[in-house]
């Protein structure tokens, strides 16, 4: 047993403004930061249709079809763009996500980490925004109830911006939990503590500007892990998200990257006990560079070390 690192070199084709901060060297940073890892990579296949189906309706990717440019770029909204890579690099993402699925619960691997972009947590059903086209892991979490029979799934989405995507994705379906702790206020403005979802099956804790790593560890001690814990889920899925580091230039909480290896400690410390220790992560924020090549080396160093 072992960890899985899928990726694609397509998912350095989705190109975007200079000075964006969703660039091609995000993935540049991570895979490098990566590369003294013993893990299994794999190459991301492409994502298929009704994967996304499971969760977008068909007129979104048609919409995507149709505003996918055949040269230059285009924008989608103040903050999202495609150019003539971006669709590939999309479904590549779906892509990665189901095939981690398909190697963690085929108990192949223990846990795997998927370096995608674009990222995919803000992306709602119809609406492409916040720099991502398509809900990765919200797809994956449907994709492990429907194709591989689940009953009950979480995701933990410890972006520093709130998973409004996701949660617009799942929270009609009460086999699975979602729990986001994120900076508010902050874009996109959403994820009130008191939206619970249709079926109380949503957990959104508001971290207060300048939170720190004992503040956020105590948080998610108290309230987020007991949650997850009672709801029994048989398999994990993380928005991994970095941009909560205080380097990160787009928001104001201040954990370190030692804060993001206990989490992701945490959480295989509640897979080991819930799902055989059944982890899938899937990278979200993080527009540092130095701190994302930093902090995905401490998350996916200990998946490894857990994975054995």
């Amino acid at each position: 047993m072992t960890t899985a690192l899928i990726t694609h070199p397509d998912c350095t084709s989705h190109i975007t403004p200079p000075g964006h901060p969703e660039q091609v060297a995000r993935l540049d940073a991570i895979l490098t930061a990566l590369e003294p890892l013993d893990l299994l990579r794999v190459s991301a296949p492409m994502g298929a249709e009704t994967d996304v189906l499971r969760a977008h309706p068909k007129a979104h990717f048609d919409a995507l079809r149709a505003a996918d440019p055949e040269q230059g770029i285009v924008q989608l909204d103040p903050d999202t763009w495609m150019s003539p890579g971006s669709l590939a690099a999309a479904w590549r993402g779906v892509g990665a996500v189901t095939r981690a699925v398909d190697l963690v619960l085929g108990g192949e691997v223990t846990n795997a980490y998927c370096a995608i972009r674009p990222p995919g947590h803000h992306a709602e059903k119809e609406t492409p925004m916040g720099f991502c086209l398509f809900g990765n892991v919200a797809i994956a979490a449907k994709y492990a109830l429907d194709h591989h029979g689940l009953s009950r799934v979480a995701i933990v989405d410890f972006d520093v911006h709130h998973g409004n995507g996701t949660q617009d994705l799942v929270q009609e379906d009460p086999r699975i939990l979602f729990v986001s702790s994120h900076q508010m206020p902050l874009y996109p403005g959403t994820g009130d503590p008191s939206d619970t979802g249709d079926h109380d099956t949503v957990l959104n804790i508001a971290l207060r500007d300048g939170t720190e790593g004992p503040e956020f560890r105590q948080i998610y001690e108290t309230q987020i892990f007991p949650r997850i814990e009672a709801f029994a889920p048989e398999l994990i899925l993380v928005s991994a998200g970095f941009d909560a580091h205080r380097a990160d230039p787009l928001a104001g909480i201040n954990l370190e990257t030692e804060d993001f290896a206990w989490v992701t400690g945490r959480i295989c410390d509640l897979a080991e006990k819930l799902c055989a220790g059944r982890v899938v992560s899937a990278q979200e924020g993080g527009y540092d560079l130095e701190a994302l090549g930093a902090c995905a080396f401490a998350h996916v160093n200990v998946l490894k070390e857990r994975g054995r």
